[in-house]
């Protein structure tokens, strides 16, 4: 079996910008840009993938303006208090998320990510050695002082290629940044082993790891992040 190449890797200031547009092209309006990076230094995911309901996958959450205004989703932060509103004192804040494309401004992720330690893939920057030498101090709740989960159990994963090594999935590293519900059932099986068709292609496909670890978590180019007893190359 042959592996397929990796998708194209992005500049590091728009590794992880989600590009918004089920209804926004639509509605005459510019596609929405979510960018991870910002947001990831204030928030663990679980605030806004369970508390603010946002689904896993693009595309599958109904955001609609009316709904943000409600105070749902966006709107819950951005409301004028948390984060800049909608609309301002000093007028309208749309085209600061409709900008339409993935594009920011790479000086000022340059002066937030050159704070933090250097990761060699996605938008270069090392996410767990920042929340745990507490350069970042995420919530990981908008209602309480709610601490992360605790989980310490680690699965060692066999690979469907032969001369690659075992994938480690550690649950303590993820359950800082997520709940349970995140992951199961809908991405994972809760028991082991019994999750079909987990293959490196399906995770390229956008399934099971690739969820997170294509476009937002370090990319699945980073090999032995989850291979660790890969060779690196000579």
């Amino acid at each position: 079996m042959q592996l397929r190449n990796m998708p194209p890797t992005l500049p590091p200031e728009e590794y992880g910008n989600t590009v918004l547009n089920r209804l926004a092209e639509k509605n005459g309006q510019q596609k929405v840009v979510f960018p991870h990076w910002s947001h990831r230094s204030k928030f663990t995911c679980r605030v806004c993938h369970l508390e603010l309901e946002f689904g896993m996958r693009l595309g599958e959450t109904p955001i609609t303006e009316k709904l943000i205004r409600e105070g749902r989703y966006c709107g819950h932060c951005h409301n004028g208090k948390t984060a800049f509103a909608p609309k301002g004192p000093e007028g309208e804040n749309c085209k600061r998320c409709h900008s339409g494309g993935t594009k920011v401004n790479p000086a000022k992720f340059s002066a937030f990510a050159v704070k933090l330690p250097a990761a060699p893939f996605g938008n270069k920057i090392d996410w767990m050695q920042a929340l745990d030498k507490g350069l970042i101090k995420p919530k990981n709740s908008l209602y309480d002082d709610k601490a992360p989960m605790t989980l310490d159990r680690q699965l060692e994963l066999r690979a469907e290629m032969a001369m690659i090594s075992p994938a480690v999935f550690p649950h303590k590293a993820h359950a800082k940044w997520l709940d349970c519900s995140q992951c199961h059932p809908d991405i994972f099986n809760i028991k082991k082993k019994t999750t079909e068709h987990f293959t490196m292609d399906k995770n390229l496909d956008n399934h099971f790891c690739g969820v997170c670890h294509l476009r937002i978590a370090f990319p699945l180019n980073d090999c032995k992040r989850c291979h660790p007893g890969m060779r690196s190359p000579s």
